[in-house]
Order: structure tokens, then sequence, then C-alpha cells
């Protein structure tokens, strides 16, 4: 922690803090306060302690933030903010400091004089945290001049606030360890931290945050630390996730302002990429679904960039008319707006619905794209051109689509000649298998239990839809057959490349490839397919990858399959405590053909018995980076990526 700007002149007090409501469901139903007890809700007690940092750096009070993951799995977290008061609460008759920790709801965040607006805006108050923590400690360094600390046990308490030292600093430091008895898994995930991490301080250009992580030793025999710090916040924000393309424009594009009391900020740029990535923010919270912030920074993109093709002439020699979603392809673009009371809606409450904030961001959008446009002539000639072919793949695009549905009506069910379906009409209950290979489809198909998965057989990798235009999709045999198993559609009216889910015949999507490299790349091209055609499917938790075993380890008649690295090392010491494993045959898949049907059944299909990972999206920004690194056009950043994983690498010899 440093000195900072002089926070003693500010009136955050035990008066400021208002209580709502006490804690007594929260460990009987931990899920609805944190989302779940797995990963997610998991690492969201981290995301908890970290926001209340983050809104002191939102209200200009703090400028250094570090997280700690400490040997024993607990997290620490410190900031240099004004320090949560410890005088005593006029209402609740104890201190302020331990009305934040026990109480639900209990915060400066809901005072308005406070925090104008707060990063913990679905956020349900440290006192949740505490609640599910075997252990907790809060440090104060006060405005006093003392450190005061108090300790708590489930959110209980074990002795009153107590000064222990004198300080010429201020902050806050939370230290916790989350109860082992609540939650699916015990270890914070050094990547997912450090993602979110560098999500702030892009987004709060300026505040220095560090992470360390004191379970793992780097090359230097330190412990592994990084250090997030953003200067250029949203423009450096757009440079981050378009490494992996080829830009268009030579730099992003920045605007900022503020109407009707709503600070906005937009950063965005060009690519020569086919797909949109649209990122947005409120209160420094990823709203997956857009909402009326997007929907007006839509509507200005649109609007003026018309306007101004139109005024160039540039538009008058096309026949093709121009659509909304063409000014929009090869755009990377990230929202962020501060709101003081925002208002949710949609399937996960990440959707905004404020009225008032569409027409701040179309405003501040309108104002300063148009000046952009014209003094960089150049630029704007680019995006213009860059729209035309847009317009023109978009209409090939509708006609291969309207081939694709007539080959359908015309062969009568219109599913592929490869599918095995499966008996079962209800989509909730059935499963479709997108496997690598007809050999490993054979044994699929005949180790299946035919009442609810079905089986679709796929030859060879699929196109790489990062680096392709949507209509190439439709000449690909292997997308065909898998749109047509699923029964999804592209194309509205609005919108050529929306998806219609309506006719989705399976509620279990299982990916399920060889455990080689050629199978991890084939897994990656489809994930690639839908996580930029058909991300609803991922995010209503459709999505899954199957894990077949990478080794049979066999003594006598004792059979033992190991799906991982470190299972074989348990296996081989269980079964040969001496160390003879010539005792042992071990057995390593490199295919799925190489089990019979009843192998593939028992160790990957089978619901009793099966391992399979759920896709899900923790970072939509993150995953965007990736996706366009990894099977984008830029090879540079792309062997930087492999450079630095490389000792994380499995090689198939």
């Amino acid at each position: 922690m440093s000195k900072g700007k002089d926070k003693n002149n500010q009136d955050y007090s035990a008066g400021n803090i208002t209580v709502l409501e006490g804690l007594e469901a929260v460990r009987k139903r931990p899920a609805m306060y944190i989302g779940d007890i797995g990963v997610k809700g998991f690492h969201h007690m981290v995301w908890e302690v970290v926001d209340n940092s983050i809104d002191e750096a939102m209200a200009g009070y703090c400028t250094t933030i570090k997280v700690e993951i400490n040997e024993d799995n607990s997290v620490t977290v410190t900031d240099d903010g004004r320090g949560i008061p410890v005088d005593m609460h006029e209402k609740e008759g104890k201190s302020a400091l331990e009305v934040v920790m026990t109480v639900l709801h209990a915060g400066g965040k809901f005072d308005k004089d406070t925090y104008k607006v707060s990063g913990g805006l679905h956020g349900v108050g440290i006192s949740v945290v505490n609640a599910l923590s075997t252990e907790l400690k809060a440090t104060v360094y006060s405005r006093d001049g003392k450190i005061y600390e108090q300790e708590y046990s489930i959110g209980i308490p074990k002795g009153p606030v107590k000064p222990v030292g004198e300080t010429d600093i201020t902050g806050t430091k939370i230290q916790f360890k989350p109860d082992a008895s609540i939650f699916l898994l015990n270890e914070f995930k050094y990547d997912t931290i450090a993602t979110r991490l560098r999500e702030l301080a892009f987004l709060n250009a300026g505040v220095r945050i560090e992470l360390v992580d004191h379970r793992e030793k780097g090359d230097d025999g330190e412990d592994k630390q990084e250090v997030f710090l953003s200067e250029g916040g949203l423009l450096e924000f757009v440079e981050y996730l378009d490494a992996g393309r080829e830009k268009l424009i030579p730099n992003p594009i920045y605007m900022e302002g503020e109407k009707n009391g709503v600070p906005v900020q937009v950063g965005l740029n060009y690519n020569t990429s086919y797909t949109e990535n649209v990122v947005s923010y409120v209160n420094n919270i990823n709203t997956i679904e857009g909402g009326t912030h997007v929907s007006g920074f839509r509507r200005a993109l649109t609007r003026t960039l018309k306007a101004y093709a139109d005024k160039s002439g540039i538009l008058d020699k096309q026949k093709i008319e121009v659509a909304g979603d063409d000014f929009r392809e090869g755009l990377t673009a990230i929202i962020s707006v501060k709101v003081a009371e925002p208002q949710f809606e949609g399937q996960t409450k990440t959707k905004l619905g404020n009225s008032d904030v569409m027409g701040a961001v179309e405003t501040c959008v309108s104002e300063t794209l148009q000046n952009y446009l014209e003094e960089n002539p150049r630029e704007a000639k680019m995006i213009v051109q860059k729209v035309i072919l847009a317009a023109q793949a978009r209409h090939a695009a509708r006609k291969a689509r309207e081939m694709v549905q007539r080959k359908n009506v015309m062969s009568g069910s219109g599913l592929p000649g490869k599918l095995a379906d499966c008996s079962e009409k209800d989509p909730a209950i059935s499963e479709l298998y997108l496997v690598e290979g007809d050999s490993a489809g054979g044994s699929a198909k005949q180790g299946r239990n035919r009442k609810y998965q079905a089986i679709l057989p796929l030859k060879g990798k699929i196109l790489n839809v990062e680096k392709a235009q949507i209509h190439k999709i439709y000449d690909n045999e292997e997308i065909k057959n898998i749109l047509t198993a699923l029964g999804v559609s592209f194309g509205t009216e609005d919108d050529e490349k929306a998806l219609n889910i309506a006719k989705l015949r399976y509620h279990k999507i299982v990916i399920m490839t060889d455990a080689d490299i050629d199978g991890s790349h084939i897994r990656t091209l489809i994930l690639t397919l839908f996580f930029r055609y058909m991300r609803e499917l991922i995010e209503r938790g459709y999505v899954y990858i199957a894990q077949p075993p990478l080794y049979l380890i066999k003594k006598g008649k004792n059979e033992r399959y190991c799906f991982t690295e470190n299972d074989r090392v348990k296996v081989v010491q269980e079964l040969a405590p001496e160390g003879k494993e010539d005792s042992l045959h071990i057995q390593r898949y490199k295919g799925l053909g190489e089990m019979n049907p009843e192998q593939l059944w028992t160790t990957t299909m089978d619901p009793e018995t099966r391992n399979m990972k759920q896709v899900s999206v923790e970072s939509a920004a993150e995953a965007d980076h990736l996706f366009s690194m990894l099977m984008g056009d830029e090879v540079p950043p792309r062997r930087d990526f492999i450079e630095k994983n490389a000792k994380y690498a499995k090689i198939d010899i």
C-alpha cells in the first residue's frame, strides 16, 4: 500500500453504512447468493472482495490493489483506499466494520452519497464471503492513524474490533479461506483470477493490480506474479483483443462522454475478420446479454456510418442493400458505462434494461464517430468498403442457406445420412455426440444407448470459421451436417447471422475427439464454430467435451482406467507399490477407435460413470482473444502463446 490523496476530509463513516437484511439464509442456500458452489461461485468470493477495492478506485481513493493466493488456498486482498470505517454504527450499536462484515447488503454502496456507482452491482456484499469462509481476518489501516483487526469464523466474530498498531497509510486488507464443506472444489485457479484482474485493469485505467501466487514459483525462483496496469484503458483493451487479427485501420477509435448523468466509454477498431465482437460492461461487470447500452451503440454506429457513406457517394454504385449487421462485420468494440442504479433483465440477469442509457451511448458515439470520419477520410473509406464486402457476402450466404434448406426439403427428413439418431424426441433428455472419425463413430453407434444418444461421425477437420465468410460455412459438408443434425438455422430479416434454436433437437451436444494433437485441433475447430456462430448454446449450458481415458492399466484381472497423467501415477503406485512397473500392462489410448463399443460406453458415454466437461464462457473478452489468437491469421501472437505455454504441452510420439 502507499500514501494516496488526502482521504481524511471525506465523510465516509459509520453513518454511510446502510443495513438491509441479515445473513440467516446464506449458508443454507449459498447458490442463491454467489450463483453456484462450483468453479464460478468459488471464484465469485474473490470478485466480491476485489469489487470493494475497485469501488474505492472508481471513487478516486485507491490506486493499488494486491491479490495474493496463499499456500493454504486462502486469498488476501489489500488496497490503499480510505479503509472501511471502524467507528460505532448508530443503529446497530457496533463497529461499522463488524456491520459490513456480518450483515447482508450492508455497505457504503447502498448510500448514493458515498459511492455514485458500484462495481459490485450483482454483489451481495463481503458479508456473504464471510459467511461462507471458515476463517476471515479484516485489517483496516484507518484514517485516525491506527490499525484495527477483527477475525471471524463462518461469519461470526471471534472477538470485537480492536486496535493492533499504528500506521501512516490507509487501506483495507481482507484474508479469507472458503469453507471446504460448502464448495465442490478448494483450489483457486490462477488463470481465472488473472483474467478478471486484467479485465479490471483495462476498465479502470491507471489502477495498479498485482497478483501473487504463493503456491507456485516462477522461472526466477520467486513466487509467480503478474502486474496489471493499463494507462490506455479501453484503447489497450481493444488492442489486446485484436492481437491475433489483421487490422483494417491502424489505430483504435476512442469515445468518451457523459450524457444524462451516465459516463460512457467506448473503444473500437475494425479488422479483416468476418465476425463481430462487442463486449459490454456496466460498472465493470460484463453484461454478456448486452442491453440498452449495446443497442444505443449499434444504432449510432449504423446511422452514422450509413449517413457518411451516403454523403460520400460510395454506396451509389452498389445494387445490394446494406443492412445493420454489415456495419459490424470485422468490428471489435468495448462499451463501458457507469450507472447509479442499474436494472437488469434476461436469462442470466446480465442484460441492462435502463432506457436512458441507450440515448446516452447513442449520442456520445454518434458525435465522436461523425467527427472521426470527417477528420480521417482514408480510414472512413476503408471501413465503408469493408461494409460493402460484408453486404455482398451476406447476400451470398442467404443464397447458400436457401440452397441447403431446399435440399433438405427435397430429401425428406433432411437429416444427414451419417447421423445415427436416437428414438427420444424430447430435446431435454436427448444427446448428440460429434465424434471424430468413422471408426470411433462406429464404436459409439454400437455402444450407445439408442433411446436418447445420437451419433454424428465427422470426417477430418471442419472449416476454420475464424478465417471464413459465413457463406463458406454452408459450403462445408461437415458443418452443414452439424447444423442440420442440431436442427438450428441462421438468419432473420434483421440479422443474417442470428441463430434460431426453436427446433434444436438436443440439449446435450458432446464433442468427442481423440486424445492426441489432431483430436485437440478438431475439438478447437468445433468450439470455434460454436463460440462464433452458436454461442447461445454454450451460454445455455448445452455444449460438453467428452473425457475418454488416456490409459488402461492392467494387473492380472484388475483393470483401471486413467483419465489424467496424475491418475496414471497414482494407479501405478497403487498396483506396483514397490516400483515394479514391468509387472503392469499399460495401454496408452491415442484414438477412440482403439476402444471397443463396451469400453467406450463404460468410460465415456455411460451417464453413471462418464466424466464430461461442460463448456462455459467465464470471460467473453478473454475467450474472443484466445480464439482469434489461436485460430486467426496473425502468427506472432500465436507463437508467443505457444512458447509461454510450452511447458504445459504434452507431445505424442
